[in-house]
């Protein structure tokens, strides 16, 4: 229980001990989970880092029960030294800040090399050389495309889950052609894993790498024109959430045929508190987080949102319930994509016995329940009113 009751224990049946955590990028979708989950359950304490604190400002209340164990900092990690501070003051730190929607990589790619790889050195530099441990939020898109991909159709190795299960310590990363600027993201996050990795071999950093392989719930991105900016274009479940709440049909990019998987973000949240609490288990390892079980294309998934979206609001399917539009018209020049990624789970199944629990049809219906309910009346106000919402 968190501050008292019972003891809580790790993995190997020790005592867990209240941390003191400085978790960069707090006011995430990410971050925001993660802090939930430590308020509600454990009794560590938080210094949670951002420039934007809406989507913990629920945590924040001087009368809940936890008050005392979160403190939001206010400050951009480019350039302020109150970082340092925050980070010695800790026994651990965990790094979400990023940049890490795709309509970004190609038409803000220097933004997006910044944010992912110089951004973060400072992070990585001050735990190694004030030995804190860090744990540090990668992405699957290190894997680029897979083996498989480049064979060709009909051919009896596509089916051979070796050219296209993605596994920590054997699948090479392969990217796209350097004009392919969508690999902006995936290569400054691969680099900044190398350094990571590097720094543990050589100077004894204690690490853990986080591979997220689609988190998908509540408070993921935006819905642009509400709380975000209305020519903003965040990742797919809140594309499909905004066109769903607007009725209009989901925009399928070249076809919707790249097939992902997709993991609940609860369960996701689950892993981490695991990595968290047993150091012995999880430093200097890099952890696939996802759920292999719940891969479909792009355009089954808008297939199944549409029908899960129905059901929530009693509202019947649009007539015409998907429309395709290409890549370059969608994302700009320069898009590229991956076409699986489906992710070994053998690695954190041995180190940490997580696996996923839901079912994609189930967290869709949790979070498009959130998502109704929490943007339905104002998307309609917007529509009625689009000047005023602009």
């Amino acid at each position: 229980m968190a501050g008292g009751g019972a003891v809580r224990l790790d993995l190997d049946g020790q005592a867990i001990q209240p941390l003191t955590i400085c978790m960069v990028g707090a006011g995430g979708f990410i971050g925001s989970h993660l802090c939930e989950k430590l308020m509600a359950e454990t009794s560590h304490r938080v210094l949670a880092v951002d420039v934007y604190n809406d989507k913990i400002k629920h945590l924040l209340g001087s009368d809940l029960p936890w008050s005392g164990r979160i403190e939001f900092h206010r400050l951009n990690i480019k350039h302020d030294s109150r970082l340092e501070g925050l980070i010695k003051m800790a026994d651990l730190t965990i790094n979400l800040a990023a940049i890490c929607t795709p309509a970004d990589y190609n038409t803000r790619p220097l933004d997006t090399i910044y944010s992912n790889f110089i951004d973060a050195l400072p992070v990585v530099k001050i735990c190694s050389e004030n030995n804190k441990r860090l744990i540090h939020f990668s992405t699957c898109e290190v894997y680029g495309k897979t083996a498989g991909s480049f064979l060709p159709q009909g051919h009896p190795l596509r089916n051979d889950a070796d050219f296209y299960v993605l596994k920590e310590d054997a699948s090479p990363c392969i990217f796209g052609p350097i004009e392919k600027q969508r690999w902006s993201y995936a290569c400054a996050k691969q680099l900044i894993e190398r350094l990571i990795y590097a720094e543990g071999a050589e100077n004894g950093l204690e690490f853990t790498i986080v591979r997220p392989f689609n988190w998908i719930g509540p408070r993921m991105d935006f819905i642009p024109g509400i709380d975000g900016p209305s020519e903003g274009v965040p990742r797919v479940l809140a594309c499909f959430s905004n066109n769903l709440l607007r009725r209009e049909p989901l925009k399928l990019v070249d076809g919707g045929q790249s097939q992902r998987t997709f993991v609940y973000i609860k369960d996701a949240i689950e892993a981490v508190l695991l990595m968290i609490e047993n150091p012995a288990r999880a430093n200097g390892q890099i952890f696939n987080v996802g759920n292999p079980n719940n891969e479909v294309t792009v355009k089954q998934l808008a297939e199944i949102m549409t029908e899960v979206y129905s059901k929530v609001t009693g509202e019947a399917p649009l007539e015409v319930p998907t429309i395709d539009v290409s890549s370059k018209e969608f994302y700009g020049e320069g898009y590229d994509d991956s076409d699986r990624r489906i992710p070994d789970m053998t690695i954190i199944n041995r180190q940490l016995g997580w696996n996923p629990k839901t079912s994609l049809w189930d967290l869709l219906d949790s979070t498009l329940t959130y998502q109704h309910k929490t943007y339905s009346q104002a998307v309609k106000l917007a529509m009625a009113n689009p000047v005023a919402s602009s």
